[in-house]
């Protein structure tokens, strides 16, 4: 069994455009949170969300590749060049081979749904763009990477909602932990905010329309995020061996399934992708000192992963800290779960972890150390990423300072 490093990160994001002010932001318990700017928003109860403001797609991209770029495959090239620079991968001959993508997204091309459906619906429009469907469709941004950057090996999109990208990570991780594949570029997108991705949501009633406040009391639902965060995924010896950067090993990975309700978590799903982790990565549990929650400030998610942790971890619950910074960069949808590995990264190599932010009040029912509201510094050597969807998917990573 191969070891499985990190040489490369990239992002865009509410709280940045690239790592360095994403943690920036993180470690300021800043948040990214604020009124929506689209067509149509007023026509929303919901008008608020973490929107990547001051992005002029038009001074990175050229016309020809914007026909081809919805604005989740954007991001996607964004934070993924970023990576590829950091590693110092280049990807010819037999490399080009041993190396893929495999990105995570929920919505896809979901911004080029909604122009269109507006253009033919509503405008009476009787023609579309012809690359309408490759702009739109799920695996845009992971084919689109794979041509960039030349990756000739396993290439795919993972679709789990709210785990998509965990789940990418996961089967990259296997991918070359199995000694199939050398390096893996891996992570995940969205773009969900519009006017039909925020009016779908609207209907579930699981919102906020003022505040992201995981784990408080005072919580009253989620807040839609937009971005990317992608990751390079390299053999260790590999990375060694060209004298790379680490930025972290990823220790191990479990996923399971709830089967048991459409929307509502289950604590026994999640507990038992926490504890697949762990034992996946073998490291006893006490040595887990942070915790990336799902923490999507609803009602029941946030009462359920608490009860989850607190069955797996026993008494050693009450040393953990658990955090979630989509009160600070949103509910990234299918991208989450890679935005929030960098703030894993953050604690493991910078000793600070990133806090809730909006906290006001104790929830019994939360009854952990959620870092409230402040950034602390504190030295951790084991931590965990989860991530928890819609459809009872659940995926878990364990990652360790190298």
């Amino acid at each position: 069994m191969k070891r499985v490093v990190i040489t490369g990160a990239g992002t865009i994001n509410a709280l940045g455009q690239d790592v360095a002010s994403t943690q920036e932001a993180m470690r300021e318990g800043r948040c990214g949170i604020g009124p929506l700017e689209f067509r149509d928003v007023e026509r929303l109860t919901v008008r608020i969300g973490a929107q990547v403001k001051g992005f002029e797609p038009e001074s990175v991209f050229n016309r020809q590749q914007l026909s081809l770029y919805d604005r989740f495959t954007q991001f996607t090239l964004i934070a993924a060049r970023q990576a590829v620079e950091q590693s110092g991968l280049t990807f010819h001959g037999e490399m080009a081979d041993r190396s893929g993508v495999v990105l995570g997204t929920s919505g896809g091309g979901l911004t080029t749904q909604d122009e269109n459906y507006r253009a033919v619906y509503e405008e009476g429009k009787n023609r579309v763009h012809p690359f309408v469907v490759p702009k739109l469709m799920n695996n845009a941004a992971a084919s689109h990477v794979s041509m960039e950057f030349n990756l000739r090996g396993p290439s795919f999109t993972v679709a789990t909602a709210c785990a998509s990208s965990n789940h990418a990570m996961g089967q990259a991780f296997q991918m070359i932990r199995s000694g199939m594949c050398t390096a893996m570029i891996t992570g995940g997108s969205e773009a969900m905010l519009c006017f039909g991705g925020v009016k779908a949501w609207e209907g579930l009633r699981v919102m906020s329309r003022d505040a992201c406040r995981p784990f408080s009391a005072t919580r009253n639902g989620m807040v839609q995020g937009e971005g990317a965060g992608v990751f390079v995924f390299e053999d260790y010896d590999h990375a060694r061996a060209r004298g790379a950067e680490i930025l972290g090993e990823v220790l191990g990975f479990a996923m399971t399934s709830d089967a048991a309700d459409i929307v509502m978590p289950s604590k026994q799903g999640a507990a038992r992708a926490i504890s697949g982790a762990l034992r996946d990565a073998q490291v006893d549990r006490t040595r887990v000192g942070y915790i990336n929650a799902h923490g999507t400030g609803t009602a029941a998610n946030d009462k359920t992963e608490s009860a989850a942790v607190a069955d797996v971890f026993g008494t050693h619950a009450d040393d953990l800290m658990i955090s979630s910074t989509k009160s600070m960069h949103g509910h990234l949808i299918g991208g989450t779960g890679a935005v929030e590995l960098l703030a894993c990264l953050m604690a493991l190599n910078d000793g600070i972890i990133a806090p809730t932010i909006g906290y006001e009040e104790p929830d019994p029912e939360c009854a952990l150390d959620v870092v409230p509201n402040e950034a602390r510094e504190r030295e951790v050597d084991v931590v965990l990423s989860n991530a928890f969807a819609f459809g009872g998917l659940n995926a878990v990573l364990a990652l360790a300072r190298i």
